[in-house]
């Protein structure tokens, strides 16, 4: 259960509203806010690495994706109007309720369609959006740099099981191909499948969730972070992984037909060593909290610990890299 003070229900005048935790998140403390039964707001307690800043951005660009007619998340000021609540040395937001079911793994290549065709919606919103965020995350997919934190784990010694998976990542990410120089758009920055809210039946798509991470960066990561969720059918905490080509084709396919005039060949190239490239990378995110156990949100029902859970999610994304 998370632990709401009064000052921040208070600071939004909330007193008379039902709190209840939402499950699903590995970053952010999310918590739904119901009155009469009826939920009304989410209220979520950020990570430190997100400073309040981030509630500027979102709620810049999310006002540009609402002018253009996309269903979105809107953030919900303060009484006294703050785009954030601090309290404890941690930062406090609240966002509008949208109604629609999560998945943590895509049915069936129709949900991967419906996907792809709501990412292609995002990008051609955001296609004439001019905004200098206020935030940024530092190192957000600098892969030497997770890589070099990594190796710096593995020399230290620890577990020998911890480092002979480090030095199996290592190895991997040798053979990595060359990234192209691809633009930089504005992009979602996490579009795992979990990120999506879909209507259903048939699956249709309806607006990204979880947007502390907007920002610069390429389609090449873009999407290719998106594949590395959406192909794999068994998850990130399943030491069994497949990839599924019929899913990959059905939300490029997807992404294509709404956006598709938007890129070039080179950038959709560009989402296949996006897409090894960071499953590498997240493999040795995942692996460097097995040594300093800080990080990750990880499920106590599961496993025994946040370390059990990273072993089995470094190894599931070295194994989808390969």
């Amino acid at each position: 259960m998370i632990d709401v003070p009064a000052e921040v229900v208070a600071a939004w005048g909330w007193q008379d509203a039902a709190l209840a935790p939402l499950a699903g998140g590995l970053i952010n403390a999310t918590v739904a806010v119901r009155r009469d039964g009826a939920p009304v707001a989410v209220l979520q307690r950020l990570h430190p690495i997100f400073a309040g800043e981030v509630n500027l951005d979102l709620e810049a660009v999310t006002a540009h994706l609402a002018a253009r007619g996309q269903t979105t998340p809107r953030l919900i000021r303060t009484r006294d109007g703050r785009a954030w609540h601090a309290h404890a040395d941690r930062v406090w937001r609240a966002l509008t309720w949208v109604d629609g079911t999560t998945v943590h793994w895509v049915p069936d290549p129709t949900w991967a369609q419906a996907g792809g065709a709501l990412v292609g919606e995002f990008h051609r919103a955001v296609a004439d959006l001019a905004h200098d965020y206020a935030f940024a995350r530092a190192g957000v997919h600098d892969t030497p740099a997770h890589l070099a934190r990594l190796a710096a784990h593995v020399d230290a010694g620890g577990d020998p099981a911890w480092r002979e998976l480090g030095h199996a990542i290592l190895d991997a990410a040798r053979a990595l191909p060359a990234q192209p120089a691809l633009p930089l758009r504005h992009c979602h920055g996490d579009l795992k499948i979990s990120n999506l809210l879909f209507r259903a039946p048939p699956p249709r798509g309806v607006c990204l969730v979880d947007l502390d991470t907007l920002g610069r960066s390429t389609l090449g990561w873009e999407l290719g972070d998106a594949m590395r969720s959406w192909c794999n059918p068994h998850g990130e905490d399943a030491g069994a992984v497949t990839f599924a080509l019929d899913v990959f084709a059905a939300a490029i396919g997807g992404f294509r037909a709404v956006a598709g005039a938007l890129v070039s060949r080179a950038e959709l190239a560009g989402v296949v060593t996006g897409l090894e490239t960071v499953c590498v990378e997240l493999a040795a995110r995942f692996a460097v909290d097995v040594f300093r156990d800080d990080y990750f949100g990880w499920d106590p029902a599961r496993f025994p610990s946040r370390r059990a859970h990273n072993l089995v999610r470094a190894h599931g994304q070295l194994a989808l890299a390969r």
